[in-house]
């Protein structure tokens, strides 16, 4: 069988664009013994990729010109030569970019019985949703009744944060791209208080909709939004460093915050996090938010685009505004 996948054709400088990345038609292997052949149903594009396309060294190795990119995807087994696994389950895999593979067994995670839409295992009951949980309860330390802040909060994991917040009888600020998103957060989700970071001075938004200052800032944007939560936090407020998604596209070096000193005297812990470091919550992670979707507690919303020829228009689509909520690339048509 054929698979279309997806592979960088020169690493983006700047903002990526259509022409970073190529299409091409590849035959899939038959699996042999203990393989497993998937057909993926939907894949994630997420924002940490965007420095994986950058020759670094990171946290993860870069990925290389020519080669298919992978991430996060949700597929179907269509052939198994592996007693574990049979025609017809749902497997979780870092096989994304791609319609179809054949891999080792140890490379998959069976769902079971889904209580959800495929789709939402990449997102709300995937890595983003274990992201604002583990960033917020864990590293932000999260406390019943205090006040907390999320920048990018209309995204895959903000909006969750916002959410697990409320729960815990927080007040709620967020910030968005658009009045849409804005209105989405507060009419939709419960945030107290929700503001475009278009719309004006980040310092005085913050001040109104969280007078007497912030406990925890979970950081998704970086830049301007953190020099202005540090400006505001409590003493002995947390700022989970989740992402930087406002200089993922820098050509040179930004300036860092010029508050840092804020944190001494207030005691702040400022505390950078990846979702793997809390492999060992994901038990507690599926069963919590699990039954928080399955009651309508936290909500969530997709963005999807069809068809593998869409993956790149997606990606770029993250650092544009394009999304609300999770974007999906589907892959069933």
């Amino acid at each position: 069988m054929e698979s279309r996948e997806v592979s960088l054709s020169q690493r983006p400088v700047g903002m990526p664009k259509d022409d970073d990345f190529a299409v091409a038609s590849v035959e899939v292997p038959d699996p042999q013994d203990g393989q497993v052949q998937v057909r993926n149903v939907c894949m994630s594009v997420d924002p940490y990729m965007r420095g994986r396309m950058v020759d670094r060294k990171s946290y993860v190795p870069p990925f290389q010109i020519g080669e298919t990119l992978n991430g996060g995807a949700i597929g179907k087994v269509i052939r198994s030569r592996n007693e574990d696994f049979a025609e017809g389950d749902y497997v979780q895999s870092n096989y994304g970019w791609r319609e179809a593979f054949t891999v080792e067994a140890k490379a998959l995670t069976k769902l079971g019985d889904l209580t959800a839409p495929a789709s939402a295992y990449l997102g709300v009951l995937g890595m983003p949703g274990m992201t604002a949980y583990v960033g917020l309860l864990e590293v932000g330390a999260l406390k019943d009744g205090e006040t907390v802040f999320v920048s990018g909060a209309a995204g895959a994991v903000g909006s969750i944060v916002g959410q697990i917040a409320k729960l815990k009888d927080c007040r709620v600020i967020g910030s968005a791209g658009n009045a849409d998103k804005v209105s989405w957060l507060t009419n939709d989700l419960g945030f107290d208080y929700a503001f475009d970071y278009h719309g004006g001075d980040l310092l005085n938004q913050l001040r109104e909709g969280a007078p007497d200052g912030l406990d925890v800032y979970f950081d998704n944007v970086g830049g301007d939004h953190l020099q202005a939560a540090l400006f505001h936090m409590r003493p002995f407020g947390r700022l989970p460093l989740c992402g930087a998604i406002s200089m993922y596209n820098d050509t040179e070096p930004r300036p860092g915050p010029n508050n840092l000193t804020m944190a001494i005297g207030l005691g702040l812990t400022l505390r950078g996090f990846i979702v793997s470091h809390f492999s060992h919550l994901n038990e507690q992670f599926r069963s919590d938010m699990e039954t928080w979707v399955s009651s309508g507690e936290i909500k969530y919303q997709e963005t999807i685009l069809d068809g593998i020829d869409r993956a790149a228009e997606a990606f770029i689509g993250l650092f544009t505004g394009a999304n609300t909520g999770k974007m999906i690339v589907n892959l069933t048509g």
